[in-house]
């Protein structure tokens, strides 16, 4: 607790508020030694203090440095790789591996450096979407596949595992589907700025 009263007192000392309420104190002395604020000096001095602390501009407080948007697409990256491994140890059926290699071609397409990257960075949101659909989405629909199938070997009836496991797979793909639309109309909204701005500045120029 002292340290802590400590540690505000040596802030307050080395503010805006106080170096300034000194600096008005200080010409408070200077009309006390000139005779000008007579037998009440200390309470001009003190009055002085006060107005140049309470006129001086507040403390900026500095923002929180929240993640780089590129440190955020590499976890991404990493979240891609753990799936492909994960994926490769995993049995699932051949009928569904067309649409998961499709799945999966996408996202890397998405993920890979280059420009198209540097678009879906600026785009939290997709970028949120894409990591929930790696990290959890893909890798629940093969450890429930692989689950129901058990329980469909020993009591079988009702649409199979593989049918509920390629429909997953096509919903995935449609939401891949639409990220990537998203980020197209991103870079086209982008583009048409950049346009706009390049006439207005014509027209000024």
């Amino acid at each position: 607790m002292a340290t802590s009263r400590a540690h505000r007192l040596l802030g307050y000392l080395e503010s805006k508020k106080n170096l300034a309420g000194c600096a008005a104190g200080v010409a408070g002395l200077g009309l006390t030694v000139t005779g000008v604020a007579g037998p009440y000096w200390p309470v001009v001095v003190a009055g002085l203090y006060g107005a140049g602390a309470l006129i001086a501009p507040p403390e900026r407080v500095a923002p929180p440095e929240f993640d780089d948007p590129q440190a955020r697409l590499g976890r991404v990256r990493e979240q891609f790789g753990q799936l492909q491994e994960y994926l490769a140890e995993v049995e699932l059926p051949a009928a569904a591996g067309g649409r998961l290699a499709e799945l999966l071609e996408l996202y890397g397409a998405l993920l890979e450096p280059g420009w198209v990257a540097e678009v879906l960075a600026t785009e939290p949101e997709t970028v949120y979407a894409l990591s929930r659909a790696i990290r959890l989405d893909v890798p629940e629909c093969a450890d429930t596949y692989n689950r129901a199938r058990w329980w469909n070997r020993i009591t079988p009836g009702g649409e199979s595992p593989e049918r509920h496991l390629e429909r997953q797979l096509d919903v995935l793909y449609e939401e891949a589907e639409r990220l990537t639309a998203d980020l197209r109309e991103a870079e086209a909204r982008r583009q048409q700025t950049h346009t706009t701005y390049l006439e207005e500045r014509g027209q000024h120029s």
